[in-house]
């Protein structure tokens, strides 16, 4: 597998506020992504986020991590998220946004995620919260691929996410398929899921392992393979375990290590990113504000070490 992390602070709530704390401190950053990725050269990705909105279709810095091109040294390459964020549907003027950050950080950039859990609605730092989120996953792929190979980043692959899906909502992705047509599943390279298992609904120790194995087998035979993409790679996009009050840091370790050998042994899942490297503020109790596998100062939990050793066994 290859894999990644998202090394910045701030993270989205349920409510659509964001839990924030001490600054991003890059050379704590760069430090400890040298020590998760081991050998200097070894594949690894960095996670960056930025969106489109109605209006700033010229502004591409990232907005967290912040400046997210200084992490790509050593081998690593960005993960980025380029979320869609319009009000007014604007899928023409994402489409152009996604070809302008092609231009800028195709060269440093591995994967390029088009929106950000776009079945998720109500929560307007979700993509599925805006018109046309559909519209814009199909524009946007080919608009990526096709700009992409134009400029000569045939190493960019370029892709889309969801939430785990059940019920009526499996059928998201077949259904973006059949809206999309054989150019935009020819432009597919992966498709990403972000879960969060015994996170937002409780699962007991007990059943953690099956649960994990159940919602990756899911996905591929209920999700992907209704709409002929089951052998296309799987990347888990974004996954994490946070501590807090009856919340253990050993129990966050045993999460990751967990989740981690279960999907190296599940079919078709090449991509691990862990979300996220630093708590937003280790003082909070709340679940968003402490995701990481180190502290907001940059002290490592024990879940630090078992994802730096997964790193080492299984990249």
């Amino acid at each position: 597998m290859i894999f990644g992390i998202y090394p910045g602070g701030a993270t989205g709530d349920d409510s659509g506020g964001l839990a924030t704390g001490a600054p991003d401190d890059p050379a704590r950053v760069g430090d400890a992504l040298d020590r998760l990725q081991g050998a200097a050269g070894r594949p690894f990705l960095v996670r960056a986020y930025l969106h489109y909105e109605d209006g700033n279709g010229g502004f591409l810095a990232t907005a967290t991590p912040a400046d997210a091109e200084r992490y790509a040294v050593r081998g690593r390459r960005l993960d980025l998220v380029a979320q869609y964020r319009s009000a007014s549907g604007d899928v023409a003027g994402y489409q152009d946004w996604l070809r302008a950050l092609v231009e800028r950080y195709g060269a440093v950039t591995d994967t390029l995620q088009v929106t950000e859990e776009p079945n998720v609605v109500g929560n307007p730092v979700l993509d599925g919260h805006y018109p046309r989120v559909r519209e814009a996953i199909i524009a946007g792929v080919r608009a990526v691929k096709e700009h992409a190979r134009a400029l000569g980043h045939t190493h960019l692959r370029t892709g889309f996410n969801t939430t785990p899906l059940f019920g009526p909502a499996a059928g998201f992705v077949a259904d973006l398929v059949r809206e999309g047509g054989e150019d935009f599943t020819a432009a597919l390279d992966y498709i990403g899921l972000d879960f969060f298992p015994d996170v937002f609904r409780p699962v007991p120790p007990t059943e953690f392992a099956a649960t994990v194995s159940g919602l990756l087998r899911h996905h591929r035979e209920r999700v992907l393979a209704p709409a002929g993409l089951a052998e296309l790679p799987l990347h888990i996009t974004e996954h994490g375990w946070p501590t807090g009050p009856d919340r253990s840091p050993e129990r966050q370790a045993e999460s990751v290590e967990t989740v981690v050998h279960l999907a190296a042994a599940a079919p078709g899942v090449a991509a691990y990113t862990h979300f996220a490297l630093r708590d937003a503020d280790s003082a909070r109790p709340g679940l968003f504000h402490r995701f990481g596998v180190m502290t907001d100062t940059y002290e490592p939990k024990p879940a630090f070490e078992v994802l730096r050793g997964l790193v080492e066994r299984y990249a």
